[in-house]
């Protein structure tokens, strides 16, 4: 093989050039180890079948099913007027609920004369609903023969292997791809230390990799997950790890505030007293800003817990420690809330050098890409000059003109929306390493946080601070009961008439040049599909209909940023009635007269964006309602979804529900890194254990070897799983 290890062998050469760029290009998988990894999604048996009942929308499934009945039915189209349109309609049953297929055209000869009823089959499609029921149509297939040497040859044992696959590439092709490349397991490097995989009773690798792809008993299958379980947590600890071992040898300037200066003076006009986790968390960040190693600490609170305040103290006491603070948010419309609302907090506090100022004063200026060039000097020399102990912006922040007198602590709102360059970059402007404190409203369950943060030490802020009033949630089933919507329209105008404000929120704006790609491509015939509601339709048909003479106003993230701010201002001085906007309202922004929000096609949102949307209304004293409207089915997973978010109003459940549903969604932040999912078998919820008892067993080989020069097969694997990309997130994480 002229020196190329087996797994790292590319997969055009084993494959051949089609199948490989398929791979590659739809899967991500590039060579042979890659294919090796990439693991069966679940496993059929010949004697029991899928659950129909459970099919999710939008999706690609594979299943395995038995044709109930086949009807061929003619009909008159513009392709073909007199009535010598063919369209095979199959019913396909596995116990559980039954499933229409469809084909048209001349794609219904071969399946009309293959699927006959009692036939069994794999069938992989696109989940669609045609007439409120759930289809697939024009879904590939493989007959399941009972008998035959190649069916029992190619289908190996009784139990056959799904893999994720896509509407290029069906599973039973990757199964036959797999198939080929199996011997090179044996040549697979096991990263776990030999010692650890005794004690613990775990396959080697190879076996495993055998046994996940071809296994003989359900056991096969459970040892096999159980070995390489072990292997995704461990290595991803171990690179977790050596990042903290790292950190802690870093040097960093203690900040210790003095007993009577601008902290003092901030607490003391402060018009409550802090919760009591708001005073916890406060001294975690207090004790770690006071040594000497930068503090790496993320803060995740309930949407309204106060994260704010408790960062603003933090920055407070840096700036009293003769340090400046820079607080960095993902949208204009944030920066400017939060600029806006500290020096509401701060008042006389934030007048630094100004006359009116208090003695403490520091200056407090905002930092964006749109501001005007005067405005940006006038910023750009405080931070240079240290005039400013705090600037908040966005990552206007990160470019090179601006320079910081000393930065202490760098404060990160909304970690998930940050590259990690961009964190990387502000870091990088301090004189030594700043602090760093990283805010997050989604509540992250702690596997969750030992997984992805594993760097950082976490507080958790679960109080609310009293006189915040409860939220109510109701699903709107606008398809089944159309005078639900009416009724929601009325609401809103119920509580504006009371005196209060709503939100309506849409997934699209609606100024969206069309697609020429999308633009020609119809619905396939049998699949409804409207294009996602949007702000800019949206608002004009309320305005014109249920909301008519109410102040309605638009906001979404392609307006000028001044006219998004006007937006926000007027909306906040409660000049508008009804704010119809994108998720731009997502985070930080606070409007306590907002009572009422109503979220269209809830169901093209995710639970954990629906629980923080859902935070912008009830902050004031009357009670906050919140309605998600859909037309998604009853029975559909969308509608479930939906009643979990309306039946509670707990963060933290909702973030595991979430992350279940979600499934082989990279726990490792897709987006942060643009490289392949590095989890396949860990369920981070489900496997809490596996998870701590890894991150112990990681702490203790990286602290008595942290080159891992006794361990090659590690070594290997963490350079895997830290392909450039990934280093950058961990490190930057």
């Amino acid at each position: 093989m002229d020196g190329v290890p087996a797994l790292q062998e590319p997969l055009k050469k084993v494959l051949g050039p089609a199948t490989a760029k398929v791979m590659a290009e739809h899967l991500g998988l590039h060579t042979v180890g890659d294919l090796l990894h990439h693991y069966p999604r679940r496993y059929e048996e010949r004697g029991q079948l899928t659950h129909l009942a459970d099919l999710p929308m939008d999706e690609h499934v594979t299943v395995v099913a038995q044709v109930a009945d086949a009807r061929l039915h003619s009909f008159a189209s513009a392709k073909a007027p007199r009535g010598k349109g063919q369209r095979l309609e199959v019913t396909i049953t596995d116990g559980s609920g039954r499933l229409q297929l469809v084909f048209f055209g001349n794609g219904v000869h071969k399946p009309h004369k293959e699927l006959l009823p009692g036939t069994r089959a794999m069938f992989a499609g696109k989940v669609s609903v045609f007439n409120r029921r759930l289809q697939l149509a024009h879904p590939a297939y493989e007959l399941l023969r009972g008998d035959g040497e190649e069916a029992v040859e190619s289908w190996a044992g009784a139990l056959i292997p799904i893999y994720p696959a896509t509407a290029k590439l069906e599973s039973w092709k990757i199964g036959k791809a797999v198939q080929t490349v199996l011997p090179s397991a044996q040549e697979a490097l096991d990263p776990l230390p030999d010692s650890l995989r005794a004690g613990r009773g775990l396959l080697p690798l190879p076996e495993a990799l055998l046994k996940i792809h071809r296994p003989h008993t359900k056991a096969d299958i459970a040892d096999a997950r159980a070995r390489l379980k072990w292997d995704e947590a461990f290595v991803l600890q171990v690179a977790l790890a050596r990042r903290r071992h790292a950190e802690t040898h870093l040097p960093a300037v203690p900040r210790v505030a003095g007993p009577d200066g601008l902290l003092a003076a901030f607490d003391d006009r402060l018009p409550f007293t802090l919760t009591e986790g708001q005073q916890k968390v406060s001294r975690e960040i207090f004790d770690d800003l006071a040594t000497s190693h930068p503090m790496h600490r993320l803060l995740q609170g309930e949407v309204g817990s106060g994260k704010t305040l408790v960062a603003l103290r933090a920055m407070l006491a840096v700036v009293d420690a003769g340090g400046q603070a820079a607080m960095l948010a993902p949208t204009e419309v944030l920066a400017q809330q939060h600029h806006r609302s500290i020096t509401e907090m701060m008042g006389e506090l934030a007048e630094g050098g100004m006359l009116g100022g208090a003695e403490h004063a520091t200056k407090v200026v905002l930092l964006t890409g749109s501001m005007g060039t005067a405005a940006r000097r006038r910023a750009l020399l405080d931070l240079v000059t240290g005039e400013a102990g705090i600037v908040i912006g966005t990552h206007a922040l990160i470019e090179d003109k601006v320079q910081f007198h000393d930065l202490g602590l760098v404060v990160v709102d909304e970690q998930h929306r940050f590259g990690v360059e961009q964190r990387d970059a502000l870091r990088g402007k301090g004189k030594q390493p700043p602090h760093l404190l990283v805010m997050t409203a989604t509540p992250i369950p702690r596997t969750v946080a030992m997984t992805v943060f594993g760097d950082l030490e976490t507080s958790v802020l679960d109080q609310l601070p009293a006189g915040r009033s409860p939220i109510a949630s109701h699903v709107v089933p606008a398809a089944d009961k159309p005078h639900f919507l009416a009724r929601a329209w009325e609401r809103v105008r119920e509580e504006v008439e009371a005196g209060h404000q709503a939100y309506v929120v849409c997934p699209r704006i609606g100024d969206e040049e069309e697609d020429p790609k999308k633009a020609g491509k119809k619905p396939a015939e049998g699949e409804e599909k409207r294009p996602p509601l949007a702000v800019l339709d949206v608002a004009e048909q309320l305005g014109r209909g249920p909301l008519k003479g109410l102040k309605v106003e638009v906001l979404h993230g392609r307006m000028h940023p001044d006219d998004k701010d006007a937006v926000m201002r007027r909306f906040a001085a409660g000049e508008t009635d009804v704010l119809v906007a994108t998720t731009v309202i997502e985070v930080g922004v606070n409007v306590p007269n907002a009572t009422a929000m109503v979220i269209m096609d809830a169901d093209r949102f995710g639970v954990s964006q629906l629980h923080q949307l859902r935070g912008r209304v009830g902050r004031g004293s009357a009670p906050g309602l919140c309605l998600l409207v859909t037309e998604m089915p009853e029975a559909s997973p969308a509608r479930q979804r939906l009643n979990a978010v309306a039946s509670t109003l707990d963060g933290f459940e909702l973030s595991r529900i979430d992350l279940e549903q979600r499934r082989e969604g990279d726990v490792l932040g897709q987006a942060q890194s643009g490289a392949r999912s590095s989890l396949r078998v860990l369920a981070v919820i489900e496997d809490e254990e596996v998870i701590a008892e890894a991150r112990a067993e990681a702490a203790a080989v990286v602290a008595a070897d942290p080159e891992l020069e006794r361990l090659p097969g590690l070594r290997t694997a963490l350079d895997a799983l830290l392909d450039d990309e990934r280093e950058q997130y961990l490190e930057k994480g």
